[in-house]
């Protein structure tokens, strides 16, 4: 029979040989950064030149709600509970999708001026840039029901709302069109529902759709309407990001200036004939094909055919 007494001892010493050798590992993984000056708590690595601030715990704050709330001037009614609460879930959503939301105030600064500048030409309200921010987190994206660019906008109301799309050319991919056409549909909406709030439920919804729902339900404010639940926070959701990016310490982010994403100096070519090459007109014009695609994302083609009376107008670096 096995002596309990010696393979308890047996035991010790096997379990007391691992703890050393763990420790001599410790030891040896940590002398191997040349750059560390404390091991965590959790046992991770800190980095010498770790800003302090990082090896904090991270906090989940529950933030205030703005005493009042607008939109394009129009004001949210925040004595109703159920408006409080979506406004208080897409703040805190948005705040806390940390990541993402940084990349928004980066873009933002690179494109929002030149979206401030077509809405004031158009007479659309400033709040509306913030729509495309919602809509594709001013990125060039596909949707899966083919909505395409910063406006997100389907074919068809593209090409009604004054957009080339063709397999060589697709001007919802340009983010001034884009912005220039979604400013038409905005402004016939504004026609149809005479606030600025419906407006923008419908660039979601649809014109037909937020217009069966006022007249179904009979009410006329969208804060009053029972909706399906990407509409219902459609508005929220602008208005949350909005208060963000104007409040931007409030919600805890530190962003610095020089962090932020600014124009690039563009020249232009006016042509008005074929390219047949689009990678040699790019080496033509001392540049390369990679940053002709980034500042011409319109162009679908390796070649641009151009009709009889057709101009086009390309971005180049400067």
């Amino acid at each position: 029979m096995i002596n309990t007494k010696y393979f308890s001892i047996g035991i010790s010493l096997l379990a007391l040989v691992i703890v050393l050798a763990y420790v001599r590992y410790a030891d040896q993984k940590i002398k191997s950064y040349e750059n560390v000056n404390r091991v965590m708590e959790d046992g991770s690595i800190a980095p010498a030149d770790l800003d302090e601030s990082l090896m904090q715990p991270s906090l989940a704050i529950s933030f205030d709600l703005p005493a009042s709330a607008s939109f394009s001037g129009e004001a949210v009614p925040m004595e109703l509970p159920d408006v409080r609460e979506r406004l208080d879930k897409e703040l805190h959503v948005n705040t806390y999708w940390h990541n993402n939301t940084i990349f928004l105030m980066k873009r933002a600064h690179r494109w929002f001026p030149q979206i401030e500048a077509i809405l004031k030409k158009n007479n659309i309200p400033d709040d509306f840039k913030y729509l495309p921010l919602i809509e594709s987190g001013l990125m060039n994206d596909i949707s899966p029901k083919d909505a395409v660019g910063f406006w997100q906008i389907v074919k068809s109301a593209g090409k009604e709302n004054g957009l080339e799309i063709t397999d060589q050319v697709d001007e919802r991919y340009d983010p001034i069109k884009a912005t220039e056409a979604a400013c038409r549909y905005l402004n016939k909406a504004y026609k149809k529902f005479g606030n600025w709030t419906s407006v923008a439920a419908s660039y979601n919804r649809g014109m037909g759709g937020i217009e069966r729902a006022i007249e179904n339900q009979n009410v006329s404010s969208y804060y009053d309407l029972y909706l399906n639940d990407e509409t219902a926070r459609y508005v929220f959701r602008i208005i949350a990001c909005k208060e963000i990016i104007e409040h931007p310490a409030k919600y805890g982010f530190n962003v610095k200036e020089s962090h932020l994403y600014n124009p690039e100096p563009l020249r232009y070519v006016t042509v008005n004939e074929t390219i047949p090459d689009l990678i040699a007109f790019a080496q033509k014009n001392g540049t390369n094909y990679k940053l002709l695609k980034r500042h011409n994302p319109w162009l679908r083609d390796e070649k641009l055919v151009v009709k009889k009376g057709k101009t086009y107008r390309i971005a180049l670096p400067a």
